[in-house]
């Protein structure tokens, strides 16, 4: 998209100082006179033949200026909406909240965002905003600030209900012959993971809700098979044992998870994975994860 902005930051300060110390009048200085050095302000707290030595606030020291020298301008700070680190960003990764579905809205408006609406200030989300920074000439932090939120809110038309709260995608009426469900996914929630038809079946109270093409481990690394539970949930993990990215991962036994595979999208059963249960749609396993409590049932057959 060529859409840029130049924003200047109202928090950013800058000052050069070109006078000569040497034309001071050093006897005449009192010891309580400030200069703008830098953009601190330093207390001159002696004055001699070697120079005039200030305090620095902010360094807890002390700094000489040599008789005759011209203090060099300091550099110009670079232009940007907010100087983090000073003030607090309104979102970041980790965050949570109904603000969070707005953006991820107003970003998908400017097709910044196109994965699913969930609240949730994940890696996605980071890097749309990254990009919507670099597009207005903001400092890129991957952390929105006040300035740039109401930039943002200035462009694009109000979110609706619907927008806020995405439907579940459209799947095909799953056609599942009650004789193939493992007796365990008969009662309660449960993950049905059939190694025998390549798939995933969500399963509540008998009825199967979703069904969705499944990959699994190899003979090296086979996805282990019996009833466990769903212990932990991460929605942006990245395996720190491969250092692959693992988003919408539900974890059932050890390392292994039912999770989203980029691989498997691109190259279907030519491939394996290491004993997780991979799944292809994106918008299918991201709506799932939203659905599957902690302690929920997972049977692998």
């Amino acid at each position: 998209m060529a859409r840029t902005r130049s924003l200047a930051g109202p928090l950013v300060r800058t000052a050069a100082i070109g006078a000569t110390v040497a034309s001071l009048a050093l006897g005449a200085l009192a010891a309580t006179t400030l200069l703008d050095v830098g953009g601190d302000d330093r207390q001159i707290v002696a004055a001699g033949q070697d120079g005039v030595t200030v305090a620095e606030p902010q360094h807890q020291g002390v700094s000489t200026v040599p008789t005759g020298a011209v203090a060099a301008p300091a550099p110009l700070a670079p232009e940007a909406v907010v100087t983090p680190g000073r003030n607090p960003p309104l979102m970041a990764i980790g965050a949570s909240s109904e603000m969070v579905r707005e953006l991820q809205v107003r970003l998908g408006h400017l097709d910044y965002f196109g994965a699913t609406v969930t609240g949730y200030f994940g890696n996605v989300t980071k890097a749309a905003v990254s990009s919507y920074q670099e597009a207005n000439g903001a400092q890129v932090t991957g952390e929105l600030y006040p300035d740039l939120w109401a930039v943002l809110q200035s462009e694009t038309p109000t979110p609706t209900d619907e927008e806020l709260y995405p439907p579940p995608p459209e799947v095909e009426p799953p056609v599942v012959d009650p004789g193939t469900l493992d007796a365990r996914c008969m009662t309660g929630r449960a993950l049905c993971v059939d190694k025998s038809d390549s798939a995933l079946r969500w399963v509540v109270n008998g009825r199967v809700v979703m069904e969705m093409d499944a990959r699994f481990g190899s003979s090296e690394f086979p996805t282990r098979e019996g009833q466990f539970n769903v212990y932990w949930k991460s929605r942006d993990h990245v395996s720190s044992l491969y250092e692959s990215e693992m988003p919408y991962a539900m974890f059932f036994s050890g390392g292994q998870a039912v999770h989203y595979s980029g691989d498997f999208a691109a190259v279907g059963y030519d491939g394996a994975s290491h004993g997780c249960v991979n799944i292809r749609d994106r918008d299918g396993i991201a709506w799932l994860f939203d659905q599957v409590n902690v302690g929920d049932r997972v049977v692998v057959y």
